[in-house]
């Protein structure tokens, strides 16, 4: 059983702690405080946290212990969520939220619990915006909506499919957390989770006005010639530094950018970043290890030259005049949008260079392409998925526990001079 007390005490709101060994037992960074859960699926498969305790006051051993007994008690059929809201509607009575908009704002403080800061802000500003364009709703009690009104609400966006595919499903979550929670009454029905199942389908991305399709892009040789060169004479430094950290890393955008100086080391055989497990797209999943990135070149060059000018360590960073604050991927993504030519800003410059060359690309693009280029220069599968940090299959993951860490180094390498040899601007020879 792993934890470290350290981690414990830095680890920042709306991230969370695993404990190995103790399947769903985590701990919750809040604002103010740090909170045991036991996170588990109930029979019909729905996600359901409940709280434990609160630490330090609540030691290890006794997170455990109380974890041990919520286990055992689901092995008998005992459902801790349900049991806790029988309790509590027992002693007080249901606290039943008036209205749609006293419901989701306190389920947004549930949210805070399951997310991660930036992804708990853009659900809630997503079921924000939903109360300001939907009064009536937003004053309705929850047990008085009725499946016409969940239908409008979700039909008016349909051509917005993806946005409203997710606006039904946080708020058919909210509504299962007021259910259990006891802010609806018991017998009000979920509307959300059935209507339009299905039938929201995106078209694709729209360029020009126009839908374009699902397209995964990657960008070929001929286009790296062309961007790479252009991206070093017109791009901001530190929009120039994540896309050249995307292409020889293959690391994920929101990695990238959340870079700290603790995450950067000098080992025996060279420098790595040790990415922790605990931020990571599969942090929930008990068995994900850190993401480890070996560092030569000049993606060694940028890491050590922002690490010396790191601000309170984060090694991106954005403002003037002594107003920082963290530099994005959105930020990013946003920044390379307005460099192409369909952008509303590209439209209004008049200079030629301050438009992007290369078109119809993404920040994520830049990923598949240092995937796809490990492919062409017969990078091992196995090895190429290590890389860009996904993880194997599950009996693959129960079996095989390398860590690959010198064939990335080595096919890393590969990949840096097949880049090298495609930007004029850079020697083309491994000095």
């Amino acid at each position: 059983m792993l934890f470290d007390s350290r981690s414990a005490k830095q680890l920042q709101p709306g991230s969370h702690l695993l404990v190995q060994g103790c399947d769903g037992l985590r701990l919750v960074a809040s604002q103010s405080r740090k909170t045991w859960t036991y996170r588990y699926k109930d029979s019909a498969g729905l996600m359901k946290q409940v709280r434990l305790g609160h630490w330090p006051e609540m030691s290890l051993a006794e997170a455990v212990s109380a974890w041990g007994e919520k286990r055992d008690g689901r092995s008998a059929g005992v459902d801790p969520v349900t049991s806790r809201r029988k309790a509590a509607l027992a002693k007080n009575g249901p606290a039943v939220s008036s209205t749609v908009r006293a419901l989701l704002e306190g389920f947004r403080d549930h949210l805070a619990g399951l997310r991660q800061a930036e992804g708990a802000a853009r659900a809630w500003s997503a079921l924000e915006r939903m109360l300001d364009e939907e009064p009536e709703l937003a004053r309705t009690a929850p047990r008085e909506v009725t499946r016409a009104q969940a239908y409008d609400v979700l039909d008016k966006r349909r051509d917005l499919p993806a946005a409203a595919k997710k606006l039904r499903a946080l708020l058919g979550q909210a509504w299962d957390w007021g259910l259990d929670a006891g802010k609806i009454d018991g017998a009000a029905p979920n509307w959300w989770r059935s209507l339009l199942k299905g039938q929201l389908r995106s078209k694709g991305k729209i360029v020009g006005g126009e839908h374009v399709g699902f397209r995964r892009r990657v960008l070929s040789q001929a286009e790296l010639r062309k961007l790479l060169p252009w991206a070093r004479a017109n791009m901001s430094q530190s929009a120039l530094d994540g896309l050249l950290l995307y292409l020889y890393t293959g690391m994920r955008g929101v990695e990238i950018f959340a870079l700290r100086t603790e995450y950067v080391s000098q080992e025996e055989d060279g420098w790595w970043i040790t990415f922790p497990a605990h931020l990571l797209k599969m942090e929930r999943d008990a068995d994900t290890v850190d993401h480890r990135v070996p560092l030569f070149g000049e993606a060694l060059e940028i890491v050590q030259r922002r690490v010396s000018g790191a601000w309170e360590g984060w090694l991106f960073f954005t403002g003037r005049g002594g107003k920082f604050r963290p530099y994005h991927r959105n930020t990013f993504s946003s920044y390379v949008y307005s460099l192409m030519p369909e952008s509303a800003k590209a439209k209004r410059r008049t200079g030629e260079g301050l438009i992007c060359p290369v078109v119809d690309w993404s920040p994520h693009a830049l990923r598949r392409t240092a995937r796809t280029l490990l492919s062409a220069i017969d990078c091992p599968e196995d090895v190429g998925e290590a890389i860009i940090g996904h993880k194997p299959g599950v009996m693959v993951a129960s079996y095989n526990l390398h860590t690959f860490d010198a064939q990335k180094w080595h096919w890393l390498n590969r990949l840096w001079l097949v880049l090298r040899s495609l930007d004029n601007e850079l020697p083309t020879k491994n000095d």
